[in-house]
């Protein structure tokens, strides 16, 4: 029996300035800055303000050419978009913040031999490591997201070649699929040593029992003594398990500069956030295209008519441009003071415990914005407070219950967790379960779980992991 059906789809078709404002939304101020000076270049009818003119009416005329679908008497605030604060002489300042892995990968990748199609593919593969930058995907599945998303037909074997290549990047260990290939990549970069022969060994074919800290088959083994064990293990345990994760702690050589978005100054009592101005000059509409318009439009020739076609084009565009920066401008604002609302406590005294729980549902339901907006103004965005200058991902976290049913960040659970741990008697580290106690009597109620995942997300190990000799 054959089952008839209708099945109704709602498609919902993205206006230009709207698929504009959520482009724009995503990039930080510098980025933004280098997206209008491209702008300015390709579109001839946008145009730069000067001091002097600030105060001009910034397009004059009727534009009613229903022929080419040219909207009637576009308001001149459309036309026109003020970048400036209400300082026009406040001028922001640039911080070095550490550059992410995906970005050093990609740099450094423009610096391989590879060709066109591998760099391609190398791409695609730097973009799905993790954060702690662990490719954790089947390679056999990559080749085929690769082939539907890339276009390019490639194996498992070519994918896994280039992935090799990749884990000669810095730092060492990143692309690796586990841990023991992790370490692996990173103790054959280290200089020649009998510590260092021994602990590729214990890596390279006796990884179980290391885990499991079975010492004594290792040292049997091996044909070692327990000296030697001693300084194999020194030798693993300062490698970095996490390669993705603590790149650049130096801040040298791959820090990158960035402007914050936000300044936030507390005065009086008061808390003040304002944007900073951009180097760029405000834009307008050029007048001289605006009446090129108008007059191509009475031409019966096909060039005129070619002429405003093409100027009706631009003119759009820049329209589209303008409005999306004011909205990219007013959500931006919009967004970061619903933050600072919600998190008023925490900015008035820079104090990590005050900073209240908070998800992009909690902003989104402030500001009757969507989540995946609200995601894209979080995105990559800084904000300099009197007490430093952080990603506006930081101020996210989930929250705990407390035994008194008091709600606290999970950063706080986090940081309270890492001190238990730092110091525990090292022969006797704690286990997951007696940190559940720790907590406990601190107030907070959590799940072993729950514990076993933040010290996972801390980058602590189990504590049979954690004993010392």
């Amino acid at each position: 029996m054959l089952k008839q059906g209708l099945q109704q789809k709602l498609q919902q078709k993205l206006s230009p300035l709207q698929i504009q404002t959520i482009k724009l939304l995503e990039l930080p101020t510098l980025e933004l800055e280098q997206r209008i000076k491209k702008e300015l270049e390709e579109n001839p009818v946008l145009d730069e303000v000067n001091d002097s003119e600030e105060g001009e009416e910034s397009l004059s005329g009727n534009l009613s050419l229903s022929e080419y679908s040219v909207e009637d008497q576009i308001p001149s605030y459309k036309l026109y978009a003020n970048n400036q604060g209400k300082d026009i002489k406040q001028q922001y300042s640039i911080f070095s913040v550490k550059e992410s892995f995906h970005q050093s990968l990609i740099s450094q990748l423009g610096y391989s031999s590879m060709d066109e199609r591998s760099k391609t593919i190398a791409k695609y593969i730097i973009g799905s490591l993790d954060d702690d930058g662990y490719l954790r995907r089947d390679l056999d599945a990559l080749a085929d997201d690769i082939a539907f998303r890339q276009g390019i037909e490639t194996t498992e074997e070519e994918v896994e070649k280039i992935l090799i290549k990749i884990q000669e990047f810095e730092p060492a260990g990143i692309g690796a699929r586990d841990l023991r290939e992790c370490l692996l990549l990173q103790i054959k970069t280290r200089h020649t040593s009998p510590s260092q022969k021994i602990a590729e060994d214990i890596l390279e074919n006796h990884f179980a029992e290391f885990t499991k800290k079975h010492y004594a088959k290792i040292i049997s083994r091996l044909g070692i003594t327990e000296e030697d064990l001693r300084g194999a293990i020194e030798e693993i345990v300062h490698l970095n398990p996490r390669p993705g994760g603590q790149i650049d702690d130096s801040y040298t050589e791959q820090a990158q500069q960035v402007v914050p978005d936000f300044l936030l100054e507390y005065k009086d009592g008061e808390l003040i956030m304002t944007m900073p101005r951009f180097t760029v000059p405000e834009l307008r509409v050029n007048k001289r295209y605006a009446d090129l318009l108008i007059t191509s439009a009475n031409s019966s020739q096909r060039e005129g008519k070619e002429a405003a076609t093409f100027v009706k084009q631009k003119l759009d565009s820049a329209k589209w441009f303008i409005e999306a920066i004011r909205q990219r401008h007013n959500t931006l604002e919009n967004t970061m003071n619903a933050i600072i609302d919600f998190q008023r406590e925490y900015f008035t005294e820079g104090d990590e415990t005050k900073l209240k729980p908070m998800v992009l549902k909690n902003i989104a339901e402030k500001t009757n914005l969507d989540i995946s907006t609200i995601s894209r103004v979080v995105n990559c965005k800084y904000i300099q407070t009197h007490f430093g200058i952080y990603p506006l991902k930081y101020f996210f976290s989930e929250g705990l219950m407390t035994e008194n049913g008091e709600e606290v960040s999970t950063r706080e659970i986090k940081n309270i967790l890492a001190s238990s741990i730092d110091v525990e008697d090292k022969k006797k580290p704690l286990t997951d379960e007696e940190l559940v106690s720790v907590l406990s009597a601190k107030g907070y109620k959590v799940a072993r779980r729950t514990v076993a995942k933040y010290r996972e997300q801390l980058n602590i190990p189990i504590a049979r992991l954690r004993k010392e000799l």
